[in-house]
């Protein structure tokens, strides 16, 4: 894509992506009114109408600075896939909870015992900061749980499409300010109010009670929602210097929910088993773990920071990975490292897959991880203090 065309096409797939909640919240809204043409009529062809439009000003927008793209009109029109809430899925046949065509299968999963090890630690200068900062928020026992996205659809009622865990900020849904996050308690006990959230894993060989819900079975992300044994929250230094404060606000998105088909670009899912982490992780595949391990999904955030901006318009350029050696981009100032680990007793293999957008097949690379910064003043100076000191506290 033309860097020049990016913010508007950004922009204009976030469009889309609000289109079709909108329209959703109407099958819903409206199930078993009309006749038999009403669906079509009254939500599909007017959704095909905005679609297309939204879909001529990304080729435009394109077509400013590079060749047009061509064939996008046939991306305009959608159909229902899944049966509206309320009713049987076309695959309900499969049996309850079953992923059926939406995958993942089998072949997706990998014993881990028979994966080559990976992972290469990264060295430390004499100036790197070593110590780290934790917040212990709970593993979402409250059950928090929804299917909104306030850093890539806020205002928009399911914009997720799929369903989040939540543990720290105690109320984070579409309708989400930086004000009403700072009014919020918190689950964390050190009054950390961030908000900390992640698609659910589920267990597929059972039904869960949204069964027929947007976000959840509606949308082909069927199973009953598995609670984490753990959640590991810490912030830790750079290999490389010392750490600057996150900006209160600050928001940050590490993986892509839509890497299946957009490729690994932006992709950072990392899988593995307890015991197994520091040799094996797993990107494109969910491994099947020994008898006495478990599963474990593990997240290192993006830690530079443009040095100005909380948020950019694709949500990803105003913070960036460091190089191989662990330094930041010029420009781009080193921020504490966000690392977050959950670990879970799944059911065996084939039988658990995480949440995703339909199309994405509920493959393992589609992991992702979403962070809004509401910490104190204070207590971001206290982590900052503790990383850069070489000492572990929070």
């Amino acid at each position: 894509m033309p860097r020049q065309a990016q913010e508007e096409v950004e922009r204009n797939l976030q469009l889309l992506d609000r289109q079709t909640a909108e329209a959703g919240r109407r099958l819903a809204e409206t199930r078993g009114q009309g006749g038999p043409d009403f669906v079509q009529n009254a939500i599909l062809g007017p959704l095909a109408d905005k679609r297309k439009a939204t879909i001529e000003r990304i080729t435009i927008a394109i077509g400013r600075s590079a060749a047009e793209p061509r064939g996008l009109d046939g991306l305009a029109a959608c159909n229902l896939g899944l049966a509206a809430p309320g009713t049987q899925p076309s695959d309900a046949g499969a049996g309850a909870g079953q992923q059926g065509k939406d995958g993942p299968t089998a072949a997706e999963f990998v014993d881990i015992t028979k994966v080559a090890p990976n992972v290469r630690a990264v060295r430390r200068t004499a100036g790197a900061s070593t110590g780290a900062f934790t917040s212990r928020c709970g593993t979402n026992e409250r059950g928090q749980h929804n299917s909104d996205n306030d850093i890539v659809a806020p205002g928009v009622s399911n914009g997720a499409h799929h369903v989040h865990d939540y543990v720290g900020n105690k109320k984070v849904d579409f309708n989400s300010t930086n004000e009403s996050l700072s009014a919020q308690g918190t689950t964390c006990t050190n009054g950390d109010r961030s908000a900390y959230y992640w698609p659910v894993l589920r267990d597929t060989s059972r039904q869960g009670p949204d069964a027929n819900a947007l976000g959840g079975g509606a949308e082909g992300n069927r199973g009953a929602i598995l609670v984490p044994s753990t959640v590991t929250i810490t912030y830790q230094g750079s290999p490389t210097g010392k750490v600057v404060a996150m900006p209160r606000f600050l928001r940050i998105i590490t993986g892509d929910a839509k890497a299946f088909t957009n490729g690994t670009k932006n992709a950072n899912a990392h899988w593995s088993c307890t015991g197994f982490e520091n040799k094996v992780q797993l990107t494109d595949k969910y491994p099947i773990c020994p008898r006495g391990s478990k599963v474990v999904r593990s997240f290192a955030f993006q830690s530079c920071w443009d040095g100005s901006n909380t948020d950019s318009a694709d949500h990803r350029s105003h913070v960036a990975f460091p190089d191989a050696r662990g330094n930041c981009a010029e420009g781009f100032k080193a921020v504490p490292r966000l690392t977050m680990r959950l670990v879970y007793r799944t059911p065996a293999a084939p039988h658990f897959a995480v949440d995703g957008f339909q199309g994405q097949q509920h493959n393992a690379v589609t992991d992702h991880n979403d962070f809004i910064n509401v910490m104190s003043d204070r207590l971001m100076r206290q982590a900052v203090s503790c990383i850069n000191s070489g000492r572990r506290c929070g």
